[in-house]
């Protein structure tokens, strides 16, 4: 196996049910045709796959992953094979009892996902009244002895609030806090425009952002990551197509990130029809964008072709229309201008927007 391509991270999304409906989520517009097809047979299987191809971290994701009854089994097996597990969730529906289990079967980590620090405004991103469950639940993570991640999924609503997101995460204790801000593609693609922050926030957000990062040094890691509309210069998606990541949808498909399943004429395959080392390896899908061969200029020629890796792949099909396309939200893209109209509404928007949420009915039974 190629060095250059080897995972450390397997990213199993156990189902896209959830019983929030966030206007930014990434599970695919047309997720209630995805059925959870793998069990916890199928899963394991998966696990011991990804653990020989020299994956070191796995993350229980959705969706959302509590809504699986067999939470407990995948834990157990993980720790069997040494993998540092994290479970990335609402914290909806929990009972402090069952994280109790996942403590003592050996899940590592939890990150629990907050929208907003005030109630009515958390739940309205959300569509679900939750907050004081969250608090309680991130009560229960440390009281548990888990490390704790918080996560607060950044965009125009909430980016003047993060002084006071630094300080609940202070005071629940966070050993970690993600400000990530939204990355446009999925659901929030089809709420840019009610989500798009100005860049006079984002200014002021990073300012507040590095503040707490250089006084909390030691206590709290502080990471706030910038929306690719504003960098100028694309980021590597996932560490770079098929290089670091492995994501297995509900479906099980093997797939280099969360959204890959989107692009016309990339054939993914199953891990119920093929074995997992085999597809990393070998597949159409995830050589499609590997190496240099693929891409167009200007990144041919480009001194960061080995560090973006020409950007986003899903950003490129989603903005212009093609998976091959330099990622629009680099400068020197062709279709940078796309990315610019976007910004520039986001200065003035005429009206405010309705978000679009999801339907909670839709989700696929088991």
């Amino acid at each position: 196996m190629s060095v250059s391509h080897r995972p450390y991270t397997l990213v199993a999304e156990l189902t896209y049910r959830c019983p929030l409906r966030c206007v930014y989520c990434s599970n695919p517009l047309d997720y209630a045709g995805h059925a959870d097809a793998l069990d916890t047979a199928g899963w394991i299987s998966v696990f011991r796959a990804a653990e020989d191809l020299g994956v070191v971290q796995l993350n229980l994701t959705g969706g959302e992953p509590l809504l699986r009854d067999d939470l407990e089994p995948l834990i157990e097996e993980a720790r069997k094979l040494d993998l540092y597990t994290n479970l990335i969730t609402s914290g909806i529906p929990l009972a402090r009892e069952r994280l109790a289990r996942f403590r003592q079967l050996g899940l590592d980590n939890v990150q629990l996902s907050i929208q907003d620090v005030e109630p009515a405004a958390s739940d309205r991103i959300a569509g679900l009244r939750s907050f004081e469950r969250k608090l309680e639940v991130a009560r229960w993570v440390k009281e548990l002895g888990f490390p704790l991640t918080m996560n607060t999924v950044l965009h125009r609503d909430n980016l003047d609030h993060v002084e006071e997101i630094v300080a609940l995460a202070e005071r629940l204790s966070a050993d970690r806090l993600g400000l990530a801000n939204t990355q446009y593609l999925g659901w929030a693609l089809l709420n840019r425009q009610a989500l798009l922050p100005s860049r006079d926030q984002l200014a002021r957000a990073r300012v507040v952002a590095a503040a707490a990062r250089d006084r909390l040094r030691g206590r709290m890691e502080v990471l706030f990551v910038f929306p690719d509309y504003y960098t100028d210069l694309p980021k590597a998606c996932m560490d770079g197509w098929g290089r670091r990541f492995i994501v297995v949808s509900p479906d099980g498909l093997a797939l280099p990130c969360h959204l890959a399943h989107t692009l016309p004429g990339v054939t993914f395959e199953n891990v119920r029809d093929r074995p997992l080392g085999e597809i990393w390896e070998g597949s159409s899908g995830f050589n499609a964008f590997r190496g240099e061969a693929w891409m167009p200029e200007p990144c041919r020629s480009c001194d960061r072709r080995a560090i973006d890796f020409g950007g986003c792949r899903c950003q490129a099909f989603h903005l212009a229309g093609d998976a091959a396309l330099t990622d629009p939200a680099c400068s020197l893209s062709p279709h940078h201008a796309l990315v610019e109209r976007a910004r520039a509404d986001a200065e003035s928007p005429a009206v405010s927007p309705s978000l679009t949420y999801r339907s909670r009915a839709a989700v696929v039974p088991q």
